[in-house]
């Protein structure tokens, strides 16, 4: 649908003309995230401020036109999709770091700004920003938010929602509202815990708050190396039996670490089933005991090796193993789905015999990259979206491996959304009446359901969704 021209110039009376894009071929940039689902806006915008933003909710309220906003585009749900087209509001132009608050341990950041430049900006001064998705280096903060992102190294210190510390967001009628602050434990309804995690389906986030942690003195990062997946598997519930908690617990099977090793030639053994990689960080004794039990564990569960990374660059090179895993596999297929279960870690080794057996029956070879100390399963689904019919094998083989997760008492996303992809499966998980307690935020917060309309909530269970089209796929 066309974007008439009188409202096309009040945008760009608004923002400037370089700061809205309606060209079909422009468009098309941003009909697609990191997952399989298409489906184009009508208009782009790059809003610079919350009081842009506000202007541009309340001209598309005018306009009854669904909002969707986006950060980087790396989401692996469609949640940054235009499913109902309309307006989709770009947080890259608000990308401003606005205040490193040391004393206090706090930042104050824009949507726009990339996970990683926190870190950056607050590593001179000894702190980080615990939570890493492995997409760090492109995702934004904002996004993150929305998705409640987790990451590698958020098993002893939490994902997102754990780091944030206060959010001013725009309401679909253009309100402004402010949750959170410096000091914690702020008296009433947790807004920011409903707000992290509500993937743009409730309010525009236009300004985020989030702690910084202090560096470790120590690090000690070690690859344990496995016959089999059920060892390694295991090995992670040994772990936890033992009170064991490492800052980074990562599991790789035979064929991923294999990808992996061809793009990165990080050090990963070609012959082994799977590999643990492992980290510890803290007091420079602790870290050297707490390494030397983890070891233990490692060898008492069956691994036929464990190294210790000797460097910061050894370090650093089998990380960048685990975090571009995802690229890697495009050596061996065009495309891929990737899901985001999640298990207790006492159900990891038969989660994953379920997931070949799933595999087998699709006749799918899947791989295994996932976040083991906390059971977030990200098996990845390899597809050719030129031959009629695979899709949907990799679609029918995901929802069965959710179900499994399910099943075993875990859940259908640990850090990836609902979005699109699985809103029909939140049904799977819930039961109706608990479906309409979440649909009751929704309509409490956006009762023209103008906020990512075809979100989250199955269909039928949610508002109306005003100017639905179907989404297109691969």
């Amino acid at each position: 649908m066309a974007v008439a021209d009188s409202f096309l110039t009040q945008l760009k009376s608004l923002l400037g003309g370089n700061a809205v894009l309606s060209r079909a071929c422009d468009l098309k940039l941003y009909e697609y995230d990191g997952g399989v689902d298409k489906a184009p806006p009508e208009v782009v915008v790059f809003p610079r401020s919350t009081e842009q933003v506000v202007a541009l909710v309340k001209l598309a309220a005018e306009q009854h036109m669904p909002i969707v906003g986006r950060g980087a585009g790396t989401g692996l749900s469609g949640g940054a999709i235009a499913r109902a087209g309309g307006m989709m509001i770009s947080f890259a132009r608000m990308n401003r770091i606005l205040e490193i608050d040391i004393e206090n341990e706090r930042a104050l950041v824009q949507p726009g700004v990339v996970n990683l430049e926190i870190s950056l900006a607050a590593a001179p001064f000894g702190y980080f920003y615990a939570p890493d998705p492995s997409s760090q280096r492109a995702c934004t903060v904002g996004g993150n938010v929305a998705e409640n992102a987790g990451g590698p190294h958020t098993l002893a210190h939490g994902v997102t929602a754990n780091h944030v510390v206060s959010l001013e967001a725009v309401l679909p009628d253009g309100t402004v509202v402010h949750a959170g602050g410096v000091a914690p434990d702020q008296p009433g309804y947790d807004l920011l815990g409903l707000l992290t995690g509500s993937e743009g389906t409730l309010a525009l986030v236009t300004k985020i708050g989030v702690r910084l942690m202090k560096q470790r003195e120590s690090v000690q990062t070690l690859l344990a190396v496995y016959g089999s997946t059920d060892e390694a598997g295991d090995t992670v519930g040994e772990l936890t039996a033992r009170g064991i908690v490492p800052v980074a617990l990562e599991m790789l099977d035979g064929p991923m670490l294999r990808m992996v090793e061809a793009a990165t030639h990080a050090g990963y053994p070609l012959d082994a089933a799977a590999v643990l990689l492992i980290e510890v960080e803290g007091l420079k004794e602790a870290v050297e005991e707490d390494a030397g039990r983890i070891s233990a564990v490692c060898r008492d569960c069956g691994a036929r090796d464990v190294r210790v990374a000797q460097t910061a660059e050894e370090r650093d090179l089998l990380w960048k193993g685990r975090k571009n895993a995802f690229g890697a596999i495009g050596r061996v297929s065009p495309t891929y789905y990737v899901q985001d279960g999640v298990v207790p870690r006492t159900k990891i080794a038969p989660t994953l015999r379920a997931i070949g057996e799933i595999g087998r029956k699709y006749s799918l070879e899947i791989s295994n990259v996932f976040h083991a100390g906390d059971g977030n399963m990200h098996p990845i689904i390899p597809f050719d979206p030129r031959r009629s019919g695979d899709l949907e094998r990799a679609q029918k083989a995901g929802e069965e491996i959710l179900d499994f997760c399910i099943e075993a008492g875990g859940s259908i996303t640990g850090e990836h959304g609902v979005g699109m992809e699985k809103m029909e499966l939140l049904g799977h998980q819930f039961s109706a009446d608990t479906l309409e307690l979440i649909a009751s935020f929704k309509k409490l917060f956006d009762p023209q359901c103008a906020l990512n309309p075809g979100k989250v909530l199955p269909t039928g269970k949610g508002c109306l969704e005003i100017r639905q089209l179907p989404a297109q796929v691969f």
